[in-house]
């Protein structure tokens, strides 16, 4: 972006300039590719606005969209743009049952309080459930080719207000919450990603990421289309179902963002001879993030492939969040990933990490124990990092505190209640609620300090397991506190219960594990009332719960997975 583009212009003005000979791929349910253009894309997305604007949209309004990953919900992602407005991406269903889905899309529609909610004729009658379930009742807005043939394109891309698009930061069962993003914002995340992967005329992406996450919409979707080059687009159930076919793509394809989990999974269910006959010498990026990465499943990973041409210095780790846009830092693509290995027992908020091992991950490279961590890179000229204490005073490098955030990037605020959220945004800076640390100036990031964690890229809340565990067990809420740990190679929580142990520790590992995702992911602690501490407002302590635990301090307290790892 030069000093002339405005931020709305860089990331909409190709509607009026499309490409012809790029565009977007779509995957078909045959393993083939349904290919869209700009000229396409920009048309239908400009068809969009006409209906937008006629059933009343005025600049600034949101648009929810609930749409799978098809040409059409790309289109009406530019189609608020191009009316004026701003919009929220909300999942479409895809494994959950129908009312849990109901209910935290109608959450999503109290906060986001769209004037419009666009979505496809498949999904109408459980949007419409959605609608009435949160009080409203207007009748969404729904797209066809038929409906298309019969509207003229908008004339005039409309000026827009100040935010572009409201992202929702919780899991599936969380409490909603949306980040304001500013178009200058936008522009600042994408145009830093593009040089992240040093993108260049004639590159391509490809990507099986939902388009309501952070990841998947701006790390690839935006990133892509702003500069018009070449995008394959899976939808997640395809990858999920066959993840030999996201390889197949990048067979095309330069650059692909990805959560961390991929790496395994790939590695676990692929076929090696499902590998014949592809060639990955020019995959140039691979941006993993989204969640802590193992640097065990990235040599893995790129054990696996390297018979095939992929490079491990195509490899480059970040760490982001929502309320920064989505992108803060990256490993250096000049050199290899660094990874630590760390005493994760002696960790203690404020004091200095005790670093056991170094390792630069290159060809031939061998991780193996427990307590790896992989780097982020540093701060960028548009966004910086710093840990502090919880005091606020910043500390030194090899100290553990909170990530804090500054920069272009940081979001407006939020809509929704975020009170009981570890992260927040004061005065233009994100207080992460991460608990990191800077080695040789370049970021390290442990985990969430005791609030939630990642799971496969969805954020879990305590709040979520806590309530889970009190209805299986029968007690009261307030006598269960959870604590999401830290951990460098799987995703734990630690179960606080002020109650003798019996018979119902199995049912709370359950309960948690439901959740989670496994029983092995879990510790159940029991122990006499006073277990549990809190602030003076009544809000549990979990990172200082963890912390007497792991001293032998916690008074009371019988540890029933004492044993785990």
């Amino acid at each position: 972006m030069t000093d002339q583009t405005t931020p709305v212009a860089h990331l909409r003005d190709w509607l009026t300039n499309p490409a012809a000979g790029t565009g977007v791929y779509f995957g078909d349910e045959a393993d083939g590719w349904n290919f869209y253009s700009y000229v396409d894309l920009a048309d239908r997305a400009r068809r969009i606005a006409t209906l937008l604007h006629e059933r009343g949209l005025r600049t600034g309004e949101n648009v929810c969209v609930v749409m799978p990953t098809t040409i059409d919900c790309v289109a009406a992602f530019y189609a608020s743009w191009a009316a004026g407005g701003l919009f929220t991406p909300i999942t479409p269903p895809m494994f959950e049952d129908l009312d849990t889905y109901t209910k935290h899309m109608s959450g999503i529609l109290d906060v986001a309080d769209p004037a419009l909610i666009v979505t496809s004729r498949d999904f109408a009658d459980l949007v419409r459930g959605a609608i009435a379930a949160s009080g409203r009742t207007d009748e969404p807005l729904i797209i066809d080719d038929a409906v298309l043939a019969a509207t003229a394109p908008i004339a005039e891309l409309v000026e827009p207000g100040e935010l572009c698009l409201l992202q929702f930061t919780s899991g599936s069962t969380g409490s909603p919450r949306g980040v304001e993003i500013t178009w200058g914002n936008l522009a600042d995340n994408v145009i830093r990603i593009a040089g992240v992967v040093q993108w260049q005329d004639g590159d391509s992406t490809a990507s099986w990421l939902p388009l309501y996450h952070d990841m998947g919409l701006i790390g690839a979707l935006f990133m892509t289309i702003t500069v018009q080059g070449d995008l394959y687009l899976l939808r997640p159930d395809q990858f999920v179902r066959d993840p030999a076919r996201w390889l197949r793509a990048m067979t095309h394809c330069k650059h692909c963002p990805s959560p961390a989990f991929t790496l395994k999974y790939v590695a676990r269910r692929v076929r090696p001879q499902e590998l014949e006959g592809l060639d990955f010498s020019n995959w140039r990026t691979l941006a993993l993030g989204s969640e802590p990465v193992p640097p065990g499943d990235v040599v893995e990973f790129s054990n696996f492939l390297a018979g095939n041409g992929f490079d491990m210095s195509a490899l480059t780790i970040a760490y982001g969040m929502a309320e920064n846009t989505l992108h803060i830092t990256t490993s250096a693509r000049t050199s290899p990933v660094v990874a630590l290995r760390v005493d994760y027992a002696a960790l203690r908020f404020g004091k200095p990490v005790d670093v056991l091992d170094r390792r630069e991950l290159v060809a031939g490279v061998e991780i193996s124990g427990d307590g790896w961590t992989s780097g982020l890179g540093r701060s960028t000229e548009t966004s910086q990092v710093a840990i502090i204490d919880d005091d606020g005073t910043e500390l030194p490098d090899g100290t553990i505190g909170e990530v804090v955030v500054t920069g272009e990037s940081v979001a407006r605020g939020y809509q929704g209640d975020y009170s009981n959220s570890s992260t927040r945004i004061v005065d233009g800076k994100i207080f992460s609620g991460d608990a990191g640390f800077l080695y040789d100036g370049e970021l390290f990031v442990l985990g969430r300090m005791g609030t939630s964690l990642k799971v496969r890229g969805r954020s879990v809340f305590m709040e979520d397991v806590e309530a889970r565990v009190a209805a299986e067990i029968g007690i009261a809420p307030g006598k269960v506190a959870g604590v999401a740990i830290p951990n460098a190679s799987e995703p734990m929580v630690a179960v606080f219960v002020e109650r003798d142990g019996g018979e119902w520790v199995d049912g709370a590992r359950r309960a948690a594990a439901a959740v989670v995702g496994s029983t092995k992911s879990v510790r159940v602690v029991s122990g006499p009332r006073g277990l549990i501490r809190r602030t003076s407002s009544g809000k549990p302590r979990r990172r200082v719960m963890w912390q007497l635990l792991q001293e032998g301090a916690l008074h009371g307290a019988v540890d029933h997975d004492a044993g785990a790892t």
